[in-house]
């Protein structure tokens, strides 16, 4: 019988079935720790054979140091975070798209033009969009958007150009 250590430094090497007979040997244990990570049986299941294929495609990433089953896990707990965070990313960025949906449709509604800029402008990140607005649309000077969102007045600056300038960018590929 082959020992974890030589099937581990086997796969390393690129031998696929050795790769495969430590997956086997392991596949219960990740299971498991994925359900209890996710709390949800299909997730689980995703998110094991999300790790499985992420361990065949860097196996050569592998450095034997620690046990093949805390690589898998590590793997598994990076994509579970991982996917954490871009369902949070998504769920704001819809929330943001229905609220620009919904003012859009209140501004048509009342018989009052929605403009393109507007739409650009929605696109951007929250602290990009705001000084913008306070400069742009109530007058405040950089020093003083400076102080309302406490950042430095240089921050400032760059915001409003970097903002501007992506807004034109977007203006000028819909024209």
């Amino acid at each position: 019988m082959v020992d974890d250590k030589q099937l581990e430094a086997r796969a390393v090497r690129g031998d696929p079935e050795a790769l495969a007979q430590l997956l086997k040997q392991h596949y219960s244990l990740l299971r498991k720790y994925s359900l209890k990570l996710t709390l949800h049986p299909a997730h689980a299941d995703d998110l094991t054979q999300d790790t499985m294929l992420r361990a065949i495609e860097r196996i050569g990433t592998y450095q034997l140091r620690a046990a093949f089953s805390t690589w898998l896990i590590s793997i598994a707990s990076r994509l579970y975070l991982d996917g954490i965070r871009r369902r949070k990313r998504e769920s704001r960025w819809q929330a943001e798209e229905q609220s620009l949906h919904a003012i859009r449709y209140q501004m048509r509604s009342i018989g009052m033009d929605w403009p393109e800029a507007l739409d650009a402008l929605g696109r951007l990140q929250p602290d990009v969009r705001a000084p913008i607005v306070l400069k742009h649309y109530y007058g405040y000077s950089q020093d003083e958007i400076a102080a309302m969102l406490d950042i430095p007045s240089g921050t400032v600056k760059s915001r409003i150009h970097n903002g501007i300038k992506q807004v034109r960018e977007e203006l000028n590929a819909d024209a």
